[in-house]
């Protein structure tokens, strides 16, 4: 009896035992990793510089005052239509005359007495100069008669006859420095002109006779108004700028100076999330030759190159895009239709090679391989795999050449 208890107790211990190890067993048992897989596909591919850009109407104008005058109220608004040489899109009128201070007004007073004293000189030398006029008419008349007779003689005629008309010219010349005076006078009176005259003032709003209506330069839509109020300007002040956004518009892109000496002119371009429901097409149409330095939102000095985007689109298929609107570009600088193509994310560096880990049999295999180009998403595959081959992305410091994978299941 007491040997068949030892028995079974012996019997137990081992039973506890083997599932206490059968249990260390399965714990650290080596399980597989668990990994994500790509696959080696071919197709199509395209490598794309992607960068924010602008709307602009390539050829604004920008509508300035042609005289320093007085612009009247613009009456159009941003969006309004024009069109070239018909549309009046504002109004303007002369200045104002400036006032005078006291020295300047007494400065004048004085010059248009002296313009009205040498007005009557003038006219005091013409009445002098008729006076010998008519005195020398007289004495050739009376010289005339005696030569008639034999009295007087040829030479006392030709005489009398040079001093008429000497005294005739002499009235016309006090004549012509009375228009001169009298110009003078209106110069002098002119310089007293100022806000306090009141006919000056009157004549300037008689009728708007001196408007000076300002023609749209082109067919469009009013881009913006940079003056809006009634004010006084010099010659050259903007007022309005004035674009053709159906015909005109283009985009702009400020390119890293390493991206821009990859891009070609007439490169095929896609604009997107501009806020339409299509996507867009353009082409490059030209490269700026000069750099400029701006300073990114991380405070970094880059050179940056201004490139132009036409939009080949129609335009109902944009419309609501307008000048100034931002835009994203996707300059396609290379494409083909039949590549073979790895997950970029399968890549890593060993050594001077790329790598992949080929998922085989549930078996990671580092695979050396050569590519091409890498647009980011996908990249070309020259070399070292084939065509719906298996691959490990995003593979992990675990994942070593040889160790066992599982794949994951995403629920």
């Amino acid at each position: 009896m007491a040997q068949a208890k030892r028995r079974s107790r012996l019997v137990l211990t081992l039973l506890v035992g083997g599932f206490v190890l059968a249990a260390l067993l399965a714990a650290f048992w080596p399980r597989p990793l668990l990994v994500d897989l790509g696959t080696v596909t071919r197709g199509a591919m395209r490598l794309t510089i992607d960068e924010e850009g602008r709307t602009r109407v390539s050829e604004p104008y920008v509508v300035s005052t042609p005289v320093a005058g007085r612009l009247q109220r613009v009456e159009v608004n941003p969006g309004d239509p024009v069109v070239r040489g018909e549309t009046i899109i504002v109004h303007m009128l002369p200045t104002n005359p400036v006032a005078l201070d006291m020295r300047t007004r007494e400065q004048a007073l004085a010059a248009v007495q002296a313009a009205k004293a040498a007005l009557r000189g003038a006219h005091a030398d013409l009445a002098a100069a008729e006076a010998s006029r008519d005195l020398a008419q007289i004495e050739l008349q009376r010289t005339e008669q005696l030569a008639a007779r034999n009295i007087a003689s040829s030479a006392a005629l030709d005489r009398d006859r040079r001093e008429f008309r000497i005294s005739e010219a002499a009235v016309q010349m006090a004549d012509a420095a009375i228009a001169t005076r009298e110009a003078d006078l209106v110069t002098a009176e002119a310089q007293l002109i100022g806000f306090e005259d009141l006919g000056m003032g009157a004549a300037l709003q008689n009728g708007r006779a001196d408007d000076i209506p300002l023609h749209a330069p082109a067919s469009g839509l009013i881009l913006q108004v940079m003056q809006q109020s009634e004010t006084t300007l010099p010659a050259g002040s903007p007022i309005m700028e004035i674009g053709d956004i159906e015909g005109d518009l283009e985009i702009v892109v400020d390119l890293i100076s390493s991206d821009a000496v990859q891009v070609k002119r007439g490169d095929p371009v896609v604009i997107t999330d501009w806020g339409g429901p299509k996507t867009l097409k353009g082409s490059v149409t030209r490269i700026d030759p000069f750099g400029m330095t701006k300073v990114s939102a991380l405070g970094v000095e880059e050179q940056r190159v201004p490139v132009i985007i036409a939009l080949d689109s129609p335009p109902e298929d944009r419309s609501g895009l307008g000048h100034g609107y931002r835009v994203e570009t996707r300059i396609v600088v290379w494409q083909a239709n039949d590549v073979l193509q790895v997950p970029s994310s399968a890549l890593f560096r060993a050594g001077d090679a790329w790598s992949v880990f080929l998922a085989q049999n549930g078996t990671a295999h580092q695979i050396p391989v050569e590519i091409g180009k890498n647009n980011g998403v996908e990249a070309e595959l020259t070399g070292g795999l084939t065509d719906g081959a298996s691959v490990i992305i995003y593979p992990s410091a675990a994942v070593q050449d040889g160790a066992a994978i599982a794949p994951r299941i995403i629920e």
